[in-house]
């Protein structure tokens, strides 16, 4: 009956109601010596079933990881690599945990990029090019899963799909040959013997695949000044604008694909300097506030690291997008997306990103008016360490700036309790203690806050932190400890 059960369990879990049951009665740990199966029908049910339960859960994807998920995934790609319906369950699933590190890291020591390859070659649609794509974009920010994606000859199967649909004015064909481009900046923006395998291998007898992919680091290996003239150029004939009128046309028809495609380019555009600002004084800004009606997860994601594109080391940028109250609202909106991670994630960067580079006491007002301060507060205990000094590195501007408008929203987000908690933690990073004691520096302005900072004890802490065994934080103690003390 196992292959009826895991078939109706498959079913079951195409019920967003149906996972939360599925989880509590432990279905997936039950699920998962199943792919060791040779029975084909039970390897489709079962891993259709795990995938559905387990989409957009990263804690119970860790776990798959953790118990071995990724041996088995392998194995099935590669000794069912004929059959469709199990060949499309193996990409989805590799599709939902290739962003994970500890995915990569498990597909680093299979033979996952020789099978990739070989599915890439033998795809006959849109649809199954596109699923490879996503996760052979995922695997290329992975160092060693690049060396192996080059040995197996990614480069020849691109270089053959480009040249297929090169002139094609289909959209779908369009979108293809933007992923393709793509993944070969991935590559070339790999470390020097990622560069020169690559190179010899390929670019330099297809000069023109350098042409079709449209980020500008592209370039720099033929000519860095000419890859962000054409960049720039670009920019200057409008460039911008015709892809906001493609995006706006797909907003509301809901093609992901399009919007996804459009979005990349235009962060590509974003990474000149010069670009960044000409493209929000062109009102770009007001113009993608029609993306902001988005519901599509895919979307959304790509529009906020479009936007962090906009405002890195940008004041003038940051201005911009730190007073649209729209874009503020939505953001601190998506900072409260707990089930969507990236989403969630991506929001809090922007957010302390548009406080990073920003210089202006009106954004820092506008923020707080948004109550995007206590997501910010929220962020600097991330389990990603650079998360948190992003977020510490923000608020330490945002105090320089106008603490006054701050100060209490600081009191009721508790961030001087945040921060010696950070302090006190031995698995804190040293880099993120040196950023919490900035902080603490900065906070040591407001009456209200110093006394909070001598309150919760921190003196004695930061005294602790004189004999740490990383010497920035050390200096940075006894600097913080002579502010507390007033010596300085």
């Amino acid at each position: 009956c196992a292959v009826k059960a895991a078939q109706v369990l498959s079913e079951i879990a195409k019920n967003e109601e149906m996972k939360k049951p599925c989880i509590e009665a432990d279905l997936v740990l039950t699920l998962i010596p199943l792919l060791e199966s040779t029975d084909q029908e039970m390897l489709l049910h079962a891993g259709r079933a795990i995938g559905r339960i387990c989409y957009d859960n990263r804690d119970l994807q860790e776990e798959l990881v953790k118990v071995g998920v990724i041996t088995s995934l392998v194995r099935i790609l590669t000794d069912y690599a004929e059959s469709e319906p199990l060949v499309h369950v193996d990409l989805l699933a590799l599709c939902n945990l290739a962003d994970l590190d500890t995915a990569k890291e498990a597909l680093s020591k299979t033979k996952v990029a020789e099978q990739l390859v070989k599915q890439l070659r033998r795809a006959e649609n849109h649809e199954r090019l596109e699923m490879v794509f996503e996760v052979l974009q995922a695997l290329a920010e992975n160092d060693a899963l690049k060396a192996q994606l080059v040995e197996a000859g990614v480069q020849e199967v691109l270089s053959e799909i480009l040249l297929r649909l090169q002139g094609s004015s289909q959209a779908e064909d369009t979108c293809i040959v933007k992923a393709a481009s793509d993944l070969i900046v991935s590559l070339l923006l790999g470390g020097k013997y990622m560069q020169k395998v690559f190179l010899l291998r390929h670019v330099a007898s297809s000069p023109r695949m350098l042409v079709l992919a449209p980020h500008p680091n592209t370039y720099r290996y033929r000519d860095r000044r000419n890859g962000y003239g054409n960049c720039v150029r670009m920019v200057q004939l409008g460039v911008i604008h015709q892809l906001l009128d493609l995006l706006e046309k797909h907003v509301e028809s809901g093609d992901v694909s399009v919007q996804h495609a459009a979005l990349s380019a235009l962060r590509n555009l974003a990474i000149p300097v010069v670009n960044k600002v000409q493209v929000l004084e062109e009102g770009v800004a007001e113009r993608i506030q029609a993306l902001l009606r988005s519901e599509m997860p895919p979307v959304q994601f790509k529009l906020l690291g479009t936007l962090r594109m906009l405002a890195d080391g940008q004041a003038d940028a940051a201005e911009i997008l730190g007073q649209d109250s729209m874009l503020l609202n939505r953001l601190v909106q998506w900072c409260s997306a707990n089930d969507h991670t990236g989403i969630h994630g991506e929001a809090n960067r922007l957010l302390a990103s548009i406080l990073r580079h920003n210089r202006s006491q009106e954004v820092v007002k506008a923020i707080q008016e948004a109550q995007g301060v206590k997501h910010l507060v929220s962020m600097t205990t991330s389990e990603h360490a650079a998360m948190q000094n992003e977020a510490l590195n923000a608020l330490a501007i945002a105090s320089a700036i106008d603490l006054e408008t701050l100060e209490e929203s600081f009191k009721e987000s508790q961030l001087v309790q945040t921060l010696h908690k950070l302090l006190q933690d031995d698995n804190t990073s040293p880099e993120v203690k040196y950023n919490s004691m900035g902080l603490l520096c900065s906070l040591l302005n407001s009456g209200d806050l110093r006394q909070e900072i001598e309150e919760d004890k921190i003196k004695e802490t930061l005294e602790q932190l004189c004999s740490h065994s990383n010497a920035n934080v050390v200096k940075e103690a006894v600097t913080t400890l002579q502010v507390l003390r007033g010596e300085t």
